[in-house]
């Protein structure tokens, strides 16, 4: 898979798991790919003081973006 194939899987799983976010007045935006293992995203809104962000990062958004890309390694927020 080429870079620019693997950043299209990861928008794809992000905007699977973006309106779960929305309802709850958050989302989520890619903020970069590294070694085509590890990616960075953002939360926004709500998420960001949300409690359970971190559990929502790794259960959700990971689990996710590792659906669409298997490669992918680790899944990091960036305040």
């Amino acid at each position: 898979m080429t870079s620019e194939e693997l950043r299209v899987n990861v928008e794809k799983a992000l905007d699977e798991i973006r309106p779960f976010l929305e309802s709850d007045g958050g989302n989520i935006s890619l903020v970069a790919i590294e070694d085509d293992k590890r990616v960075k995203v953002q939360l926004e809104g709500a998420c960001v003081g949300c409690s359970v962000n971190q559990m929502t990062l790794k259960s959700g958004v990971e689990m996710t973006i590792k659906k669409y890309a298997p490669q992918i390694e680790e899944v990091l927020n960036i305040a």
